[in-house]
């Protein structure tokens, strides 16, 4: 992804001095707050785009036109619905299958072309369901708010009435200040004993650098597994499970001098084996 582009507004430069009044012409009252906040500009495509891109969108209330609760979109408590945009793309995650679409940004709008899946049968009812809820109801020009802040949110409507509530989250590549190096860890089926100066009895994870090649095959031969003291943000270790993990790893800024200077964040697991080897 793209560092965030500041967005420059030029102020408006106005006349020292106003021309006298011909007699009968019309006077413009002086603006007032009410009418400067009635007038105030709307954020820009390019603002709109960055601030889209720049989070992660998680589905926090949907309602019909009456008003009523839809049920169906929230059918995992624990990992609520996800869009995730690009300059053209939005991806829904979360749901049974992955499923993305292309979109159009334009003032207060947002059409979503109809989505676009992968085949995987999902055996809860509830999921498989989801996928088709979403599909039905984010398609077509949506009207679109997008409130900005600490915690920004997106409102978007569809032509039916839905209106879905959807909070920002900041992107890693938007919190660390650009894009991360792709790489992939094999971690150790269980932890071990290590020593921390701040932690007393740490459990560091094994973790070993693998490498693949463009077809998706291993590569070399990955080295002994080390101690990892760091945190791998969105990852879960499970004792008895030996993971490969597709990483997206960043450069600090201003790290503290007992702090590393990479964090590390999950894309996805690659392999999973509770063999315990």
């Amino acid at each position: 992804m793209r560092n965030p582009i500041p967005v420059l507004f030029l102020p408006l430069i106005l006349a020292a001095c106003a021309a006298p009044t011909q007699p009968g012409s019309a006077v413009t009252p002086a603006a007032t707050p009410a009418t400067q906040e009635a007038g105030a500009a709307k954020p820009s495509a390019l603002q709109a785009a960055l601030t889209l891109s720049g989070h992660h969108w998680r589905l926090t209330d949907a309602r019909d036109a009456g008003g009523k609760r839809i049920d169906a979109l929230f059918a995992r408590a624990d990992k609520p619905l996800q869009l995730d945009f690009n300059a053209s793309m939005l991806s829904v995650v979360n749901g049974c299958n992955s499923m993305s679409a292309h979109h159009v940004l334009a003032g207060d709008s947002l059409t979503v072309n109809p989505m676009a899946s992968t085949m995987m049968a999902c055996q809860d009812k509830a999921l498989m369901a989801l996928d088709q809820e979403i599909g039905k109801r984010l398609q077509g020009k949506l009207a679109m708010r997008i409130d900005e802040g600490d915690a920004p949110t997106l409102v978007l409507t569809n032509a039916a009435g839905d209106v879905l509530t959807f909070a920002g989250e900041m992107t890693a590549e938007t919190r660390y200040g650009g894009p991360g190096e792709r790489i992939f860890l094999e971690v150790a089926a269980a932890a071990r004993p290590c020593s921390h100066p701040l932690i007393p009895d740490k459990q560091c994870l094994q973790v070993r650098e693998v490498k693949y090649d463009d077809k998706g095959l291993k590569i070399g031969e990955p080295g002994a597994f080390q101690n990892f003291y760091d945190d791998i943000e969105g990852y879960e270790h499970r004792d008895g499970v030996r993971n490969v993990l597709r990483v997206d790893r960043y450069t600090r800024k201003d790290v503290p001098a007992d702090a590393s200077k990479y964090a590390y964040v999950l894309d996805m697991v690659v392999e999973s084996d509770a063999s315990g080897k």
